[in-house]
């Protein structure tokens, strides 16, 4: 025989594991751990009509049952544990709402049982806000905030390097528009393109297209395709140019070198162009390798001293 409301029921809400934390299942109300010893000598739910086991009841079944259940949801004092009854009664009767909304996402990298969690806890929000008297039916009303809800959660865990909220609505909007302007065009659109579609300037569409590389990150040791022929992506980042430092002192340099006289710049490009030893130099100008020397010295300083000064 089919369990009547009015025996204690040993089926609490269903709360898998994610394979991940969850922030938000701390939002979720402790009377929904309802445990079965306390629903001994619930009273005050006679006239309910008998609920077969959840998953054979249908969806158009649900809804009736649903629409009781919410009657006399009404009726009882919250935070009881008659209360508590018919609100766990109520999430396992509409489960099928959230799989359906959840089945949505299912191309999305986060596990099912997951999404599944997550949308449960928009049902429960659903249950907690639902009006009977607003003749709207509950389907209808519940499927926004669990949709949101699963938005919500791949808004606020999904990204591999938190952005700000305006960027990853302005992702949105970019591949929408992307989409779009591709049919039309039967290409892919310009930044100018959409910052005409999207009414932006050209900076803040490549300001959210730059945003939207932190949506997802890749390993520097992923393998590539079996069709590639270059290998992992670290062995293929470029190595760092260490000649590239000096470039500032040497532009630096330039002015102050031209200010020298012919001499010393003869002298500065004979030592460090023509890497010549200061015995080489004074052959080359006639004079002694001392005062060589000392005229190089004299220079280093002074060039020194001026880039001091402009830094």
């Amino acid at each position: 025989m089919s369990p009547r409301l009015d025996e204690p029921r040993t089926r609490p809400v269903q709360q898998t594991a994610p394979s991940t934390p969850l922030p938000a299942l701390a939002t979720l109300p402790e009377q929904n751990q309802t445990k079965p010893e306390e629903l001994d000598g619930l009273e005050g739910l006679e006239g309910l009509p008998e609920i077969p086991p959840y998953d054979e009841v249908g969806a158009l079944d649900a809804r009736a049952l649903s629409k009781t259940l919410f009657a006399r949801l009404e009726t009882l004092e919250e935070g009881t544990h008659e209360y508590a009854y018919v609100r766990n009664t109520l999430v396992e009767l509409n489960l099928a709402l959230v799989k359906f909304a959840a089945s949505r996402f299912r191309s999305r990298s986060e596990p099912m049982e997951d999404i599944i969690q997550v949308g449960t806890i928009g049902l429960i929000k659903s249950i907690d806000r639902f009006e009977l008297s607003r003749g709207v039916e509950f389907p209808t009303f519940a499927m926004p905030t669990i949709v949101g809800e699963i938005k919500r959660f791949f808004r606020d865990t999904s990204w591999s390097v938190r952005v700000p909220r305006r960027l990853q609505e302005l992702r949105l909007d970019l591949a929408k528009a992307g989409d779009e302007l591709a049919q039309q065009l039967d290409r892919a659109p310009t930044v100018g393109e959409l910052a005409k579609r999207l009414d932006l300037t050209n900076e803040e569409v490549v300001e959210g297209m730059a945003a939207s590389n932190a949506y997802t990150a890749s390993s520097l040791d992923a393998q590539p395709e079996e069709d590639d022929s270059e290998g992992a992506l670290a062995d293929r980042i470029g190595y760092e140019d260490h000649g590239l430092e000096g470039i500032e002192y040497v532009e630096s340099l330039k002015p102050l070198i031209a200010e020298l006289p012919a001499r010393d710049r003869k002298i500065l490009s004979l030592r460090f162009v023509a890497n010549m030893t200061q015995s080489e130099i004074g052959d080359e100008l006639g004079i002694s390798q001392m005062h060589v020397s000392r005229l190089l010295s004299r220079t280093l300083n002074k060039l020194r001293k001026g880039l001091t000064v402009e830094e």
